[in-house]
């Protein structure tokens, strides 16, 4: 039995922001979403580099180490980075998050830096499959804070690491793929602003990737969609 990733992207630049410096890329075997920074355009520039050097892992051969395919895509992309700011001042202090799934076989492999999130919704249930890289995720993690008021702390979109040019080791994880598994990669526009069991039950209600999509959009927006609002919903299905 082989599987293969149905997936579909959506990008929103939200309510308030004049700009959208999210991308994200949904294939047959890779997701990816980027949430750039450093100010219009070079936090757009960052996150078009990290998609455009994780999208030829798409074609990438599907024995091959995906957790390292992922870390070297990942790598060029931080030093491209790193070569556009030496090149151009103006640039200088860009960076993007990268959260990226690749399926090889049966295997997901999951590589991210940032705060742009992965969910897995599994037989029903969503557990979130990232770690925020962010100082509030740091203050639940020594017992400062609970994750809920993590939510409403106002440094909670203080990002601790980010692709930017520097020295950077992305969080792995590696997972066994199922089939009906469903997929949620998402910029900080949807998890800051629609919590994990309106996601869950979105995800699970709207079988349809389209709509179910639409449909976070749609809550983001309702809470007022501060930032731009980024996703990719991927199904595993068996050929």
């Amino acid at each position: 039995m082989t599987f293969v990733l149905r997936s579909l992207a959506i990008s929103d630049p939200g309510l308030v922001r004049p700009n959208n410096e999210d991308v994200a890329f949904a294939g047959s075997r890779l997701i990816a979403v980027a949430d750039g920074m450093g100010g219009a355009p070079a936090g757009e520039v960052a996150s078009e580099i990290a998609i455009s050097s994780l999208a030829p892992v798409e074609r990438s051969a599907p024995d091959a180490e995906p957790v390292t395919a992922l870390r070297d895509a990942i790598g060029a992309a931080n030093a491209q980075i790193r070569a556009v700011t030496d090149a151009d001042q103006a640039t200088e202090g860009m960076g993007t998050t990268v959260t990226a799934i690749l399926l090889a076989g049966r295997r997901l492999a999951v590589a991210h830096i940032g705060d742009s999130r992965g969910y897995l919704l599994r037989a029903g249930r969503l557990s979130q499959i990232t770690r925020d890289d962010t100082f509030v995720q740091s203050l639940v993690d020594q017992g400062g804070l609970t994750p809920e008021e993590a939510r409403r702390h106002p440094q909670r979109s203080l990002v601790t690491r980010v692709v930017q040019g520097g020295h950077l080791e992305p969080a792995t994880v590696a997972l066994i793929a199922q089939p009906d598994d469903r997929l949620l990669l998402c910029s900080d526009g949807l998890s800051d602003v629609v919590d994990d069991d309106t996601i869950a039950a979105t995800l699970a209600g709207f079988p349809d990737r389209e709509e179910c999509a639409r449909q976070l959009v749609k809550l983001a927006h309702q809470a007022g969609a501060p930032d731009n609002v980024t996703l990719v919903v991927a199904d595993v299905t068996a050929e």
